[in-house]
């Protein structure tokens, strides 16, 4: 059983909101490892119906009465505020707390050789595709994910070995709390501007977790990343470089300072979706892999998990086979099924990078037309990247508009989706307001024809419209 130094003689640990995509994994990990857990959630879930199948008792509904005087730490995640009942039941009976992010660096204390996968797109996709590699590679990595694994249906894996493969999320600055082995960072974008305020701040807070880097470690990074040079200067770890921005026969110069670099050769795109390319480490042929994930970004996180699955003493070959087996993670360009010869996917993009990356790929698999049915994600990211947002859906042939998810914000009236269609179209492309769930499915009934793909997009809901067309 592992002992976690940080946790000190704590036995009894108290989950709230344990039905989170990563709540629930540290969960599971700490109960297996022989803590006595317990947790609470507002509503039912997969995740929570299966940490309960595993043993852990699990209240829906949060009660200030289930903080009783054995749990010996509680921990939540950065949604949940203080006037949190069972939250404000701890800080009154005097039971130390702990925000998730925390908790996760007292838990990576305990493996050698931490993973962590950060970037404002793409982290949660190039985290299962280093999983996938570390698992070819026979290393049986523990695994903590911001998404479901296609092929497992599930975020998390417990390992034996001192491997310990995470997403390192950005929001709130919570992958400062991590000291990682090797490191990643796909891309440096504006977001979260709730939090961070400017660009900036961002670029500062890529930079401190690129500083916590154990010594004599690796950064894998983005050459072209925004902050380059100010995220690797001074780092005391080797910094290795991925190219996102050549794809000819020439050996590209690399960065002054970098000895390795990784980019791409002979790039073939299928009709299928498949991508087939070469992996270059400076002027050295390494494998060709055919990547079973549409798009280029979808590549580019295939290159940074390769570099890492590298770095990890994996071979090549090895590498390869396991790229070439990917599967997707769940809300990223998932194929959900066919509905009247129309093909229906789901994709989690909210930004208006990942939005463009996102329609860029599935013009690639040359549908007939692409419909985007869209749900923008929080009030504060639609209006700071509203002009963003009217340029970003230039890709498809018809976009449709639901209302503004919600998430953590209060409604605000001076922002809306009918507002961004109005803008789009502006732009000169079709754009249509949906008033709701129920109008945007009715519409699509009539508007949808064979050959179409339907993208579902958003981090909020957009996807219940297609189950519901699928359901018919």
């Amino acid at each position: 059983m592992r002992k976690y130094a940080g946790l000190g003689a704590i036995n009894r640990v108290h989950f709230i909101g344990i039905g989170g995509v990563s709540m629930s994994g540290l969960a599971e990990i700490l109960f297996k490892d022989g803590f006595k857990v317990t947790g609470s959630d507002r509503t039912a879930s997969a995740a929570t119906r299966h940490l309960q199948d595993v043993g852990i008792n699990i209240k829906i509904g949060c009660d200030e009465k289930d903080i009783t005087p054995d749990i010996e730490l509680v921990v939540y995640n950065a949604a949940i505020k203080p006037e949190n009942p069972e939250r404000a039941a701890a800080a009154k009976m005097g039971i130390p707390t702990m925000v998730r992010a925390e908790l996760l660096g007292v838990i990576l204390q305990g493996f050698d050789y931490p993973v962590c996968i950060a970037g404002s797109h793409g982290k949660t996709s190039t985290t299962a595709l280093v999983t996938a590699i570390a698992k070819e590679g026979g290393l049986d990595p523990t695994v903590n994910i911001g998404g479901y694994v296609e092929t497992e249906g599930k975020n998390n894996y417990i390992g034996e070995s001192p491997y310990f493969v995470l997403e390192a999320c950005e929001y709130s600055n919570s992958f400062h709390h991590w000291h990682p082995h090797i490191g990643v960072i796909l891309n440096v974008d504006a977001d979260h501007m709730d939090f961070y305020g400017s660009m900036d701040a961002i670029i500062d807070s890529f930079a401190k977790f690129a500083s916590n880097i154990k010594p004599g470690a690796a950064l894998i990074i983005q050459e072209g990343a925004k902050g380059f040079d100010k995220i690797v200067a001074g780092l005391d770890c080797e910094i290795i470089t991925f190219r996102t921005d050549q794809e000819n026969q020439e050996v590209p110069a690399p960065k002054k300072g970098i000895l390795r670099q990784y980019w791409v050769r002979d790039v073939a795109h299928g009709a299928d979706g498949t991508t087939s390319f070469d992996v270059m480490l400076n002027a050295v042929f390494q494998a060709r892999v055919t990547f079973p994930l549409p798009g280029e970004y979808n590549m580019y996180n295939a290159l940074a998990a390769f570099a890492a699955g590298q770095e990890l003493g994996i071979e090549a070959p090895i590498i390869a086979k396991a790229l070439s087996r990917a599967k997707g993670v769940k809300r990223r360009y998932e194929y959900k099924g066919e509905y009247n010869g129309i093909t229906i996917i789901d994709d989690y993009a909210h930004h208006p990078t990942e939005i463009k990356a996102c329609l860029a790929a599935a013009r690639k698999t040359e549908p007939k037309r692409i419909i985007c049915l869209f749900q923008p994600h929080t009030y504060t990211r639609t209006r700071n990247h509203f002009e963003d947002f009217s340029h970003a859906f230039a890709g498809a042939d018809m976009t449709m508009f639901l209302p503004i998810y919600a998430a953590r914000e209060q409604h605000d009236p001076t922002i809306s989706s009918a507002m961004l269609a109005d803008a789009v179209a502006e732009n000169g492309h079709v754009a249509i307001n949906c008033n709701s769930f129920e109008e945007a499915e009715e519409m699509l009934r009539g508007k949808l024809m064979p050959g179409d793909l339907l993208i579902t997009m958003g981090a909020g809901e957009s996807y219940i419209v297609g189950e519901a067309l699928l359901a018919r």
